[in-house]
């Protein structure tokens, strides 16, 4: 299995080893020991399945107090994926990385807990599996606006489709801090509407667009 470092020592992109003959393909998606020899630790107990279509942008999500590490994997179709340091204190609050995950370069992204995640359908349809390291817990749950200036992820889609719910989510800014997780140095951590100055100093992110 082949591993690229991000701007994020935490998230990884990861690149299974992929079987192809005539018949077609076979990969390992996930094998616990070998992904906590990475240095992924994490028990998954859920697993996700998505469709959407072209122009879907779903996000940025993630849950607190019962954070979700998530690995991310698009089975059919291409996704522009992303991920946003929202710990408390980190010296990269705010920033975000990004990687176009697809069924063919059949990549997938470790998501931690402490970051929120996205995604935008570049694709006719799109298929996304992601593994999670907690349950669903409604109480927890908890959103960035996608568009938010502060943080300028820079989506390759103009006019995304929106769930009421994620079109409403808050700036980071405007997120209250017993809402957002704390940055823990020895560990893992537990159209636009945003103006003003982020109450924490937030930096603009590095995309690192990977597609082959």
């Amino acid at each position: 299995m082949k591993v690229i470092r991000t701007e994020f020592k935490e998230v990884l992109i990861l690149q299974p080893d992929s079987f192809s003959d005539n018949r077609g393909y076979f990969m390992e998606t996930y094998h616990r020991e070998r992904y906590e020899q990475l240095g992924i630790r994490t028990s998954f107990v859920q697993d996700n399945l998505s469709y959407s279509v072209k122009g879907t942008l779903r996000g940025l999500h993630y849950q607190y107090p019962h954070g979700q590490a998530k690995l991310v994997q698009a089975i059919r179709g291409e996704i522009f994926d992303v991920a946003v340091d929202i710990r408390l204190g980190s010296p990269s609050f705010g920033k975000w990385v990004s990687i176009v995950l697809s069924e063919e370069n059949k990549r997938q992204l470790y998501v931690p807990a402490g970051f929120a995640h996205g995604l935008g359908v570049l694709s006719e349809t799109a298929l996304v599996y992601y593994k999670c390291s907690d349950f669903y817990a409604p109480k927890s749950e908890g959103g960035i606006l996608w568009c938010d200036p502060n943080i300028g992820i820079e989506w390759p889609i103009s006019e995304p489709l929106l769930s009421s719910k994620d079109r409403d989510y808050p700036c980071l800014k405007d997120v209250p801090k017993n809402r957002l997780p704390v940055y823990q140095s020895k560990g893992e951590t537990s159209s636009c509407r945003c103006q003003g100055t982020a109450w924490l100093a937030l930096s603009r992110g590095v995309s690192l667009m990977v597609s082959s």
